[in-house]
């Protein structure tokens, strides 16, 4: 328990893949078979599969689907279609594998996956988001009789899922060949009990499997790397290891650490090597990184003895117009653009991540709390987990902390989101036993859950005095009475804000925050704007929500509480809140589901960063006679004077609690222009012109290098300008995309919630001026010539290499 205390010095793996450098472990994603439609003759070795379509994975069928009302997920689910569908694939094992022990590995198959080894049944896991390993060794052929696994992925009960979920074998696969004696899966916990200036002491937990008859005596050999590869420490221990699973603590010194966090986020590296005699039997490399990190009841977080506000977003895990289907790429995308805009945190929402994710969040620095379940037994949606929780909770959740307690990132376990067990008995004794669970896999971190019931005569997860930290989800007016109602928590803002915005879209006229739709008895909006959208400025929210500027500020009066997430760091399919269908993605992130930020962000840039800030909206094409709310979200700076063709329209500074400064402007074609001053000295300007005629399309690349092989992509943004270069703020011309040579199109999107043309194919309309194309790498190398045209516009082309480096 971490009641009184609740410091915890922690050293972590921060793995470049999950398992780090695992011996034996080989991708296994390339030259599968996929047929959409239920076949149970497919888990047969001999089955005819020669007319399946070839696919590589990761993959989601259902992001391939077209948009429809009619699909039961509805569009809460994406509007996209589910459906039952198999893989197969047929490989060969060399004769070097005689011996050994062959295993398959599954980062997430969603859901209900079925697996067969040469018509031999391995199992089923209901979960969508869990990972799990399979034995092959018993059924396995080795030599030239070839070897076929098929899996049968059951998304048909729709609906199961209140966001986008996917459909398939949408995270990786790996091959591991191990001798019988290894270091077990999931089978090293590194720790830090002390964290001096002069050194840290590193404790490794290490389970070992001996699948031999008799006893060994082994030497291990743990060995500590610096970031640029130079050995810091080496230290050999004698083992014994008795037929099964042994299990052992070692303890080895790192001399002047330096402390991981996310402006630092530094990382070692420790390889584990077990010997038997002088034969190496196996070997485990991973990064890690050391800090320690501590919550107090009054003060809040704090990371290597510094206090630090935990500024966090809620994240779902699609990934856009690539669905569901992971790819490394687009997830650092994500995350980049989040660090830039001063996000330090990710809250994980509400499910296990891709193993990759948390790598991402090890190596670019981000906190993350890891979340396990959205229900536990009474149910969200008709079909959802609550339907396994009993049967499947306990393996879950274990193989949860397993998986990801080595990832420095990690620092909060949370074991529900908005649990509806918290209103009666029945969550008491579940929130007992599920941080049990967790604490018996690790009981350095603390356990949190996302709750609404702010009495605690009425929270019944609260009443079980288990958790470590509270977390609150909205509710922002009742922050102050939180430690009266639970003396002596530390309390956290698990989830905020739930404001919506399209992209580019302003209402104008509206000085007051608007709530849609106004309450609980009204499913949709009644009221809202008749094309689906929603206005940008930040004066839209969900009923149990307000602004992103009321949230944050509710947060930064109070010390008490550690910090806050946002409802949603990005736009994801499905929870279109505030419309019904053709409305079938949010409009809560910060981002748009393609990438492109709306205004808030720079709301957040200007808080969370020191990096000099002045982002001026809307846009300035507009009509005589309106009159226009012009804000600037600014910072590093007193004042900000607003220009209208040469002519001052007067100075504004923040006063009080203000976040930005506002004008009532009426239209003038031309220039409109803000300039930041400090003490009298300018320190930034930004200038909005009036767009003429849309002219031409102007293409913009994040790289112009992409390597062979590894799904690598390049996020192509398309810009519609007139002819000086202004983007015609709003173009909805179709930009058809050609491309040539050594990379394929993945994806289109312009992020507009309601647009219902597939994401998958070569066209997109520009949506506010904008459409993104997602290219991505073959395996092999050369060039990619990419082509955007458009009828009566200009067209553009761009060149990128492919190549191994």
């Amino acid at each position: 328990m971490f009641k009184t205390i609740a410091t915890f010095f922690l050293l972590y793996l921060v793995t470049l893949t999950l398992y780090g450098q695992e011996w034996g472990r080989s991708g296994f994603n390339s030259q599968w078979k996929f047929y959409l439609g239920d076949e149970p003759e497919a888990k047969a070795a001999g089955f005819n599969d020669k007319g399946w379509r070839n696919i590589d994975l990761p993959h989601d069928w259902s992001i391939e689907g077209t948009f429809s009302k009619e699909h039961p997920a509805t569009n809460q689910g994406g509007a996209l279609p589910g459906g039952i569908a198999w893989y197969r694939k047929t490989f060969q094992l060399a004769d070097t594998i005689e011996g050994k022990q062959v295993y398959i590995d599954f980062d997430g198959i969603y859901r209900n996956s079925e697996v067969w080894i040469n018509g031999h049944y391995l199992g089923k896991r209901p979960s969508g988001y869990t990972s799990f390993r399979y034995d092959l060794t018993p059924y396995m052929n080795i030599g030239k009789q070839s070897n076929v696994i098929a899996v049968r992925v059951d998304n048909s009960q729709q609906p199961n899922s209140r966001w986008y979920s996917g459909s398939g074998i949408y995270r990786n696969v790996w091959l591991i060949t191990k001798n019988k004696i290894a270091i077990d899966h999931w089978g090293l916990f590194i720790t830090s009990p002390s964290i001096q200036k002069e050194q840290a002491t590193i404790r490794q937990q290490t389970v070992f499997k001996n699948l031999g008859s008799k006893r060994e005596a082994a030497e291990v050999t743990i060995r500590v790397f610096d970031k640029e590869s130079k050995l810091v420490v080496k230290k050999a221990f004698e083992q014994s290891l008795i037929p099964g699973d042994s299990e052992a603590s070692y303890e080895i010194q790192v001399p002047q650490p330096i402390l991981w966090s996310p402006e630092n986020p530094y990382c070692y590296r420790v390889e584990t090597q077990v010997y038997i005699g002088k034969r190496l039997v196996d070997q485990h490399s991973s990064p890690f990184g050391i800090r320690s990190f501590s919550f107090d009841e009054k003060e809040g977080f704090s990371l290597n003895g510094q206090r630090k506000r935990i500024l966090g977003v809620c994240m779902h895990h699609d990934l856009g117009a690539l669905g569901a289907a992971i790819n490394r790429k687009a997830m650092e995308r994500q995350l980049v653009l989040l660090k830039e805009m001063g996000a330090n945190a990710i809250r994980i929402s509400h499910n296990p991540p891709a193993p990759e994710f948390l790598d991402l969040c090890d190596s670019i620095g981000f906190l993350v709390m890891d979340e396990a379940f959205d229900m536990w037994r009474k149910k969200k949606n008709k079909f959802d987990y609550s339907l396994d929780f009993d049967e499947w909770h306990r393996q879950d959740l274990t193989d949860l902390i397993k998986r990801d307690r080595n990832h420095p990132s990690i620092i909060m376990w949370s074991i529900g989101n908005e649990i509806r067990e918290q209103f009666d008995s029945t969550g008491t004794a579940l929130t007992k036993e599920l941080v049990a669970i967790v604490r018996s896999e690790d009981n350095t971190r603390p356990v949190v859950a996302a709750l609404t019931e702010t009495h605690l005569e009425k929270n019944f997860i609260a009443q079980a005095n288990a958790l470590d930290i509270l977390g609150f989800n909205y509710k922002y007016e009742q922050y102050d009475s939180l430690p009266i109602n639970f003396p002596g928590q530390k309390f956290i803002a698990s989830e905020t804000t739930s404001a919506l915005a399209t992209r580019g879209h302003y209402d104008l006229g509206h000085d007051t925050l608007r709530f849609w739709p106004p309450s609980a008895k009204e499913k949709f909006v009644k009221n809202g704007n008749a094309d689906f959208t929603v206005s940008a400025y930040d004066q839209v929210a969900a009923y149990w929500g307000t602004s992103h500027e009321q949230a944050w500020r509710a947060v930064k009066q109070r010390d008490f509480m550690t910090g806050l997430f946002v409802w949603t760091g990005f736009d994801y399919l499905g929870e279109p809140v505030p419309y019904d269908f053709p409305a079938r993605s949010s409009y809560y992130g910060i981002i748009d589901l393609a990438g492109f930020p709306k205004d808030v962000y720079y709301m957040y840039q200007s808080e969370w960063t020191d990096q000099p800030v002045l982002h001026l909206l809307p846009h300035w094409n507009w009509h005589s006679g309106q009159t226009i709310d012009v804000w600037a979200y600014y910072n590093q700076a007193d004042e900000v004077e607003l220009f209208l063709n040469g002519r001052s329209l007067g100075t504004r500074k923040k006063q009080g609690d203000d976040i930005h400064v506002s004008w009532k402007v009426p239209f003038q074609r031309g220039e409109l222009k803000a300039v930041s001053r400090k003490n009298g000295k300018e320190v930034l300007s930004k200038e909005i012109k009036t767009a003429s005629k849309p002219a031409r399309i102007q293409l913009t690349v994040d790289k112009n290098k992409l390597r062979a092989g590894i799904n690598d992509l390049a996020f192509v943004s398309a810009t519609i300008v007139d002819a000086d270069g202004n983007t015609a703020p709003m173009a909805d011309d179709e930009i058809v995309f050609d491309i040539r040579g050594r990379g394929f199109i993945a994806g289109v999107d312009n992020g507009f919630q309601a647009d219902l043309s597939p994401l998958k194919g070569n066209r997109k309309r520009a949506y506010n001026g904008k459409c993104l194309a997602i290219i991505q790498a073959k395996t092999a190398t050369g060039e990619i010539i990419l082509k955007a045209s458009a009828k009566g516009l200009e067209g553009a082309e761009l060149k990128l290499e492919v190549n191994d480096e």
